[in-house]
Formats: structure tokens, sequence, C-alpha cells
């Protein structure tokens, strides 16, 4: 819901006064009118380096003029998640803005010596003494690189509960950000469909995509559980295209995906069939079994060569001498894992009742074919009383929550993060004073 659609409070009073008791002498972030920026060409990325990625996708912050004395990173086994904020002064509203960048964590040196750029000219603005950047750090690297972090940057490191900061994360993109929130299938005139924030946003799961994968069972602000995970996720896909294709970057291999045929290298139904089994549901073209063609294609041309009829010679993955593109494999090792997470996903939120499901993490990152396969997985399972969600900053749950928790208590609009009996609290704190107030009037 936009800002100019959102109720007015009626009482004035009232609001600045409830404000002041929540946050006595805070001064908190202003989210309100906070909106993703789309209308703006691609700008270049902060960092020029491979292994960087600019996410190309700020959050405006059109309200909020304060000074923010920190930054967030989430530091993953494949990558570091960077979130910070920027003024801009030079706008008729002097806002700013979040900013999203991601580093290989193989390459944190560049991480390091962004932040301290980013050290530096908050220094400049707002002196050496006075608000002095802090960086709040969370995921394993927030230990592992603590150290390296602490010593290179001179600057006071927090570290944070890497699964608190996921759901903090989550909840303040599902209750604050409009346009986040989407649904998405191919099947459907526009795959992606925004998602307006629900009232009854508890309980759902979270599937986090990262280099494993976490499921994650929310069944209030700061109430949560870890049900379960697996070890295949991200990392294994850039791991087994790393030795397959000798791709480099994950996005070279997402574009492999797009181009590729899994029916190159997937053993189909209908391979076996002939045609759909539609007896129990299965189209033609629903994979049997993984690679499963491989080892045919592979004895057939070993016995071709046998019979006189040569080797396959080309640049492709030779196997036996038979070619595989390495395309195929990219599509069909994607569809592998993003169908596991999926029906994993499913039979979780069966056992903990559980009809809404959020995908995160850097894993996705945006593919279309990846939240395709995930959706269907999810439909097709629980025979469409399930919903799959996906969101705009996937991967960066863990760092904005990291990042809001430097904040005071009850900062966002809806009190999304926090204990959801402190509002209720507040409002009867207020009610006392106000009540005192009008008896003395009177």
């Amino acid at each position: 819901m936009a800002s100019s659609d959102r109720p007015v409070e009626p009482d004035g009073r009232r609001s600045r006064l409830e404000e002041a008791i929540t946050n006595p002498g805070a001064v908190k972030i202003n989210v309100t009118g906070a909106f993703i920026v789309d209308d703006e060409p691609r700008s270049r990325s902060p960092v020029e380096a491979d292994g960087v990625h600019y996410e190309n996708k700020d959050i405006r912050l059109p309200h909020h003029t304060g000074v923010v004395s920190h930054v967030a990173v989430d530091i993953g086994g494949s990558l570091a998640k960077l979130v910070y904020f920027t003024r801009e002064l030079n706008e008729a509203d002097n806002g700013g803005r979040l900013n999203f960048i991601n580093f290989e964590t193989h390459r944190i040196d560049i991480c390091i010596n962004f932040i301290r750029q980013l050290k530096e000219e908050h220094e400049k603005r707002n002196g050496t003494t006075r608000d002095g950047l802090c960086v709040v750090a969370t995921g394993g690297g927030a230990f592992k690189f603590y150290d390296k972090l602490k010593e290179a940057l001179d600057v006071n490191i927090l570290r944070e509960e890497e699964m608190e900061c996921l759901i903090i994360g989550l909840d303040f993109f599902i209750t604050e950000i409009p346009n986040e929130v989407f649904t998405y299938s191919d099947s459907d005139t526009e795959p992606m469909q925004f998602a307006e924030a629900r009232p009854d946003v508890y309980p759902y799961l979270l599937v986090n995509i990262g280099s494993g994968v976490s499921m994650i069972k929310v069944s209030g602000p700061r109430q949560f559980e870890r049900v379960g995970g697996t070890h295949l996720g991200g990392g294994t896909f850039w791991g087994i295209m790393s030795l397959l294709t000798g791709a480099r970057t994950f996005d070279d291999m997402l574009a492999m995906a797009d181009v590729g045929d899994n029916s190159g290298v997937d053993m189909l139904v209908g391979d076996i069939y002939g045609m759909d089994y539609s007896k129990i549901g299965l189209k033609s073209t629903a994979i049997a079994s993984t690679f499963g063609k491989v080892f045919r294609l592979k004895n057939a041309a070993e016995r071709g060569a046998e019979d006189g009829e040569g080797l396959i010679n080309d640049d492709e993955h030779m196997n036996g001498g038979v070619n595989f593109r390495h395309e195929d494999m990219s599509r069909s090792l994607l569809y592998a894992i993003s169908n596991n997470i999926g029906q994993i996903a499913y039979l979780q939120s069966e056992k903990h009742q559980v009809k809404h499901i959020y995908f995160g993490g850097s894993f996705i990152r945006g593919h279309r074919q990846t939240m395709n396969t995930l959706s269907y997985a999810i439909r097709f399972w629980s025979k469409g009383e399930k919903q799959a969600y996906f969101l705009r900053h996937e991967g960066y749950l863990g760092a904005v929550g990291a990042f809001i928790r430097r904040q005071p208590q009850n900062w966002g609009r809806r009190n999304s993060i926090d204990d959801v009996s402190t509002p209720q609290a507040v409002k009867n704190v207020v009610n006392s004073v106000l009540n005192q107030q009008n008896a003395d009037s009177s």
C-alpha cells in the first residue's frame, strides 16, 4: 500500500505522544512513503570488479533526513551482502536511499575496501568522533572474518544472530515496502503479480536458499523455528557447474540455463512412455530422471564407435564419445535443485500446517526459470492450496535484518518487527496520559 493510501491518524496529538513514548529521545529511520526505485536508468556499480554485483533496486526513503551511522553486511559461504544508506541532499525532499550490493565471499577484501570508503565519506560529512560509523554483521562470516574486519576498518563491529536477522528482514519487506513481494507463474498472462500485505501475516515458511538451504517456520514477530533444510542449494549448482562447464560466475551459469534444453541430458516421462502418463498427472515433458539420458547416450555412442561409426568430436563436453551441451546441463541442474527444494518446502509446509511459503536467498537472483520451477512445485504438490512468494531483494533478508537491528524498537509503520504486545501497552499509556490531560483541562 502506498503512503498516500494509508489512513491518517485522526488525533495528531495522540500520534506524536505515542511516538515519543515508544522512542524516547531516539532518532528512528523514517520509512514513510518508501518505494523501490524502478524508473531510473541502470546506474554503474560503485565497484567495478569481477565478483561484485550492484542490484540497481534501491529503496528510496523520501522522508528520512537524519544521519545513519552504520552499514550492515551478511557474509555467507558464497556471497557477502551489504546494505548501506546514502543521503540525497540535492533532492527536493532531502531524503535518502538504501543501497544493495554483494561481493563473492572469496573476494571479501574488495568488500572491506568498499566499507572503508563508506567510512571515510561518513567521517567527511559527520566528523570522526560524533556518530562514528559502525558495521553490523551477520552470517557465518561475521565470526570467521570478525578479526579481519576489526583490524582493517578500525570500527565497532556488532554481530547479530543469523536466523533472527533473516526473519526481521523478511517481516520488514513484507509489511513496509510496496511492490516488494510477488508471485510468479509462466502460465499466467502476466507472470509476475505483486502481492498486497496480508493482515494475517503469520504463520509462514521461509525457505532461504543460499549455499545451502534453511527452512524456518515463523509463527509471529521474533517467533521462529528452523524446521529443516537441505545441503543441495546454490553452492551445489555453482560447484557442479564449475566442474562440468568451467563457467566462473553465477550469472554466466544462469545465462546458460536460459538457452538450454534439459531434454538433451534428462530422461523424461515421454522417453519412457512415448506419451503423457496422464493417469498420475505427468506430462511427457516431466523429468523422470535428472541426467538419466546421459548413460544411455554414452553407451550408444560407445557401441557405435565399436561398430566403426566413429566418435563425435567438437568443443562441447565429451563423455564416452557423445557431446552434451553446457547449456543443457545447466538447465537440467537448475531444474533438479529447484524441484528438490520446492518439494521439500511443500513437505515441511504440510508437516507444520503453513499455507504461505516465502523463497529468499541469492540463489534465486530474480531468475524466471528458478522462480517458475519453485512456484510450480508448490502448486503441483499442494494441488493449488499453497502459494509461493518471492521478493525483489531476496538475497538481502539477513543484511536488512541486521541493518534494522541497529534501530530502536518499533521504528516501522506497522510494528511488524517487535513484540506485538508492545503497541497495545503503549496505547494504554497514551490513553492514560490523554485522559488525565482531558480531566485537568476540564
